[in-house]
């Protein structure tokens, strides 16, 4: 496609699905465009594995953190695993916390009130350490939000699904809204008009890989390279031009997540 600046700001090259091609893969991202990725943990043998994958390939950055699916396997001392990596930062190349939340859609997740706990916890762990989060929202808008309020971290809404309304409110918050595949899907009417309506300095752009394949690739395993259709929606949405987009998301995924040039 010929584009350039292409900033993942949600991957999970850490993912069994990358295991039998995945320094191939990665070798080939940078002559695709790929400018940056934030791989995120979704538990701590993922961050583990982000942070090994950080130090390897030098365009590649961290998250660290607990996923509201696995909470409720975390060990006891999951805080003290976490702080662990986070007293490394640097060195370890985190860059922010997460991906961290709260999932009402699967009845096998953790309670609730677990899951609001840790999230609650996280969004205090990444406070101390100065670091920004990585929020998933899954069927949990009200308590999301009521806890982005209370907390006032900076951070992304990663896989923005709410409303126009919603995202105002998180942008006057200070978060960034990260958009990927979804807005390609049919009958997504409600991401694409969040799409036209983010100020462009709130806009990021994502993979969520190896899932959300945008459309036509849809049901493939989904990378990087990919970010383009998703952005081409974006832009068409927005009346620009989808190098635009992702000079965009580029420079504010920069910005949110400290990386200098």
């Amino acid at each position: 496609m010929g584009y350039q600046n292409i900033f993942d700001s949600h991957a999970h090259y850490d993912d069994s699905a990358f295991d039998e091609d995945r320094e191939a893969l990665l070798s080939a991202l940078p002559e695709k465009g790929v400018c940056a990725v934030l791989d995120c943990g979704s538990d701590l043998p993922s961050s583990k594995k982000a942070v090994a994958l950080a130090k390897t390939w030098p365009y590649l950055y961290a998250a660290a953190g607990v996923h509201p699916e696995e909470i409720g396997a975390a060990p006891a001392a999951w805080e003290t695993e976490l702080c662990a990596l986070l007293d490394h930062k640097a060195e370890n190349r985190i860059v922010a916390v997460g991906e961290i939340g709260l999932d009402y859609h699967f009845k096998e997740n953790a309670p609730r009130n677990v899951q609001k706990a840790a999230f609650a916890r996280q969004l205090e762990i990444a406070k101390a350490y100065n670091l920004p989060v990585v929020i998933h929202d899954r069927d949990a808008h009200g308590d999301t939000m009521e806890l982005l309020r209370r907390y006032r971290p900076r951070g992304v809404l990663h896989c923005f699904s709410g409303s126009v309304e919603m995202m105002q409110e998180a942008v006057k918050l200070g978060l960034y809204i990260g958009l990927g595949g979804a807005v390609t899907f049919k009958n997504a009417k409600t991401p694409v008009r969040v799409a036209a309506a983010v100020p462009e300095d709130r806009l990021l752009n994502e993979t969520d890989c190896p899932y959300m394949a945008p459309v036509p690739l849809r049901g493939t395993r989904c990378d990087s390279s990919m970010i383009p259709y998703s952005a081409e929606v974006i832009a068409a949405a927005r009346g620009i031009s989808a190098q635009a987009v992702l000079d965009l998301g580029c420079r504010n995924a920069k910005a949110l997540f400290g990386i200098e040039d």
